[in-house]
């Protein structure tokens, strides 16, 4: 059913990080999805219902063909049997090619245990007798959005057609970002300063290839190479 699924431990997660990348392969004709383990009930802002309401409209922006949310408690996900054959179960439905997840390490749990359950998830879905009603399927590519890491990325997605929009489907979560956000307002910037700090982040990345703005990521095995010749990104 798809060829691109992001997974994600919050609504907003995918938008901050890897947005652009999603609307760009789905502009290229791709299916693209999201699975969001929780809805975000422990934040300070918002509730579970507003905030996958928000994540219906963001999806819009970023055309996505399926969006959905797991419902795990945010904020106490656990890495067991029962969370990584919930997704498994649902991969094997949906099929993707190639599976984004969180970077492995980072501030918040839920992102490097999201990045730890898809990862063994993807392995399980490909076991044949794991489940007798569903058909086996394992992604061909795992890659990490790694946006926030303080790694040198794998490789750099340009995104620059496409920050404007992946910005609007970030700002789709009203309960989240700017001014008419209530709650917590010595935590969270306003709309201002949210897309100066993400065109920063992208500019940079986008630098590094050559491009306005970028989204980056990591890849745990080497990347193959055929054409030496037409290699993109030039070295002076």
């Amino acid at each position: 059913m798809l060829d691109l699924l992001a997974i994600a431990a919050h609504p907003d997660d995918v938008e901050q990080t890897c947005g652009g990348t999603l609307l760009r392969m789905a502009e290229a004709g791709y299916r693209t999805g999201i699975i969001d383990l929780t809805a975000g009930d422990m934040g300070t802002r918002g509730s579970p219902e507003i905030r996958i309401s928000e994540s219906a409209d963001a999806a819009k922006i970023l055309k996505v063909s399926h969006r959905e949310n797991l419902h795990f408690p945010d904020a106490r996900l656990e890495n067991s049997m029962a969370g990584r054959m919930t997704i498994a179960q649902r991969i094997r439905e949906l099929r993707p090619r190639t599976v984004i997840l969180p970077y492995w390490e980072g501030r918040h749990p839920d992102h490097y245990r999201t990045a730890e359950m898809g990862y063994e998830a993807c392995f399980l879905a490909g076991l044949r007798k794991i489940d007798q009603y569903t058909e086996p399927h394992r992604p061909y590519k795992i890659i990490y959005s790694s946006l926030y890491a303080n790694v040198t990325p794998s490789f750099v997605v340009d995104v620059t057609p496409y920050l404007e929009r992946r910005m609007e489907s970030l700002l789709a979560y009203r309960s989240q970002y700017g001014d008419a956000a209530e709650g917590g307002a010595a935590l969270f910037p306003d709309e201002a300063e949210i897309r100066e700090r993400l065109s920063a982040t992208a500019r940079f990345y986008g630098n590094l290839i050559g491009v306005k703005y970028g989204e980056p990521f990591v890849a745990r095995e080497i990347m193959r190479v055929d054409d030496v010749v037409s290699l993109p990104v030039q070295s002076l």
